[in-house]
């Protein structure tokens, strides 16, 4: 199987996995909705891949880490609708349609971000089984320590911080490493958690991620100058009109392509170690620096 096609297959492995996930409705059917109004509009499911193959390469039970991966996503999800709330971002489009908040009012869009929040733990939780205890334990406390205050909604606030602000290349990198790169990071280690890999292992994968999530976010910051908005599903320029410190502001579109192209390069002489087994997430990551979307 070519890397084209393993990457199809992750994908909609995940993609179907989390439509059968509240499909029930229960007696909140609005809430139900608006969850998956979000959480199945699409997306490259980076971060699900990410898990999966970061756990195959170490040699575990891919089958039974797309729970993980999936419970991930839910936790990007849930991002992504606060970010776009009018108190944050206030953004009108995600994906190409309207943000979640446009469609189900402000009050529904927070508690679908809460609901998908702690979905994402019960999932994992729940669907344990394949796993030794102490693995689960140590994966759902990886994300656990990724998605708050020490990562992904301490770099939020980081961001609404700095906006209007004339923010240093180091305050930028730490932001990013909150708020992109935890995430990443932890999708790779909680793969490598489950298939059981040791401290070295563990710290190669987080290598491999932080170096991948810092070109990602500097590709991101460049799209949003010269992207399409129709490629993109959201308007570009975003950044500017909120007056927020990017790397493009600081270090020009031409720098910032270098950079993405020595980041990638790192991430993948992380994996040195794993050799022939590591090559899809190689690949992968070269193929995240020309991204249009």
């Amino acid at each position: 199987m070519n890397y084209h096609e393993q990457l199809r297959q992750d994908t909609q492995q995940a993609e179907a996995w989390l439509r059968e996930c509240f499909s029930d409705r229960d007696p909140h059917a609005d809430l139900y909705d608006a969850m998956r109004y979000s959480l199945l509009a699409g997306g490259k499911r980076l971060r699900p891949v990410l898990l999966l193959e970061t756990c195959r390469m170490c040699g575990g039970d891919v089958e039974g880490a797309l729970p993980f991966a999936c419970a991930v996503e839910m936790l990007h999800t849930y991002s992504l609708i606060h970010d776009d709330l009018p108190a944050m971002d206030n953004d009108d489009l995600r994906r190409g349609r309207p943000t979640n908040h446009k469609v189900y009012g402000e009050a529904t869009a927070i508690l679908a971000g809460d609901a998908l929040l702690t979905a994402a733990f019960e999932t994992m939780l729940e669907h344990g089984g394949p796993f030794p205890p102490e693995r689960v334990v140590a994966a759902a406390a990886c994300l656990g320590k990724a998605a708050g205050a020490r990562g992904m909604v301490g770099g939020q606030a980081l961001d609404m911080a700095g906006e209007g602000h004339a923010l240093s290349l180091s305050d930028v990198e730490e932001l990013q490493r909150l708020k992109t790169g935890a995430l990443i990071a932890a999708a790779v280690e909680m793969g490598c958690i489950l298939a059981g890999g040791g401290e070295e292992e563990r710290a190669a994968v987080r290598r491999y991620a932080q170096k991948l999530g810092l070109a990602f976010q500097i590709r991101d910051d460049m799209l949003d100058v010269e992207g399409d908005e129709q490629t993109l599903g959201k308007p570009i320029g975003s950044d500017a009109e909120n007056e927020k410190t990017t790397f493009v502001t600081l270090k020009g579109l031409e720098r910032c392509q270098g950079l993405v192209e020595e980041l990638t390069a790192e991430a993948q002489q992380a994996l040195a170690p794993f050799g022939e087994a590591s090559g899809f997430l190689c690949w992968l990551a070269g193929e995240l620096v020309a991204r249009k979307n």
